[in-house]
């Protein structure tokens, strides 16, 4: 039996989706990603079975937007109920210079930095180390015969290494969510592939998504 093992990257996912809808015009964003990844298992063969999906994100309460907070939180709901264990990092704030401060002309006064030389921007931290590190704990503990990275981020890249060469047995591959596909990931785990747009349409949660404890979600009009 091959036990496969899928590790998502919410935001990688997100901004897919995203582009989906600006390039395709399609709605996609209420995916239920258990079943998205379920529908991939053939593809490993007759014996392999999907032991876990996890989801990696965080709430981006910088946009001081509760409404931002409650689709994705009712998400989150809908993913747990569907069997997705998730794991939740932050957005941190960070001070960066402006890019056009050392392009102005100080000597002029009706030219300024619209942003006083500096703005905040806000990173998302800990969502690249938490995948990495589950990646590492379950080529460790033996937890899978094939892990799934659902992103088409490179950061990945050195905790792939490592534990390619750390468990040869064990397959790590990468599912290049839609505009997602990297070269440079192809070639570290050639059996990666790309998922299809109309995977995205095929699996929506249903609308509204009734939860097992009896709570009605219903989908955001803009999803």
């Amino acid at each position: 039996m091959s036990r496969v093992v899928f590790l998502i990257d919410g935001f990688n996912m997100y901004h897919s989706l995203v582009d989906a809808h600006n390039t395709l015009g399609i709605y996609a964003k209420w995916l239920d990603l258990h079943s998205l990844c379920r529908s991939y298992i053939p593809l490993f063969g007759k014996d392999a079975v999907l032991e876990e999906v996890h989801y990696f994100s965080a709430f981006a309460h910088h946009k001081n937007d509760a409404s931002v907070i409650k689709r994705h939180e009712a998400y989150k709901n809908c993913l747990e109920d569907a069997g997705v264990i998730t794991h939740m990092g932050r957005f941190k704030a960070r001070t960066t210079q402006c890019p056009l401060s050392g392009k102005i002309d100080d000597g002029d006064p009706a030219i300024q930095c619209p942003l006083g030389g500096h703005f905040t921007r806000h990173d998302e931290k800990e969502t690249d180390v938490a995948i990495a590190v589950k990646l590492c704990e379950l080529v460790h503990k033996k937890r899978a015969e094939i892990i799934v990275l659902v992103t088409g981020d490179t950061d990945l890249t050195p905790a792939v290494r490592l534990c390619n060469e750390d468990s040869p047995k064990t397959t790590v591959l990468f599912a290049f969510p839609y505009k997602r596909s990297n070269a440079e990931l192809k070639r570290l785990a050639p059996k990666s592939f790309e998922i299809s747009i109309d995977a995205y349409k095929r699996h929506q949660f249903h609308n509204p998504m009734i939860l097992s404890d009896g709570r009605q979600i219903n989908k955001p009009s803009s999803w």
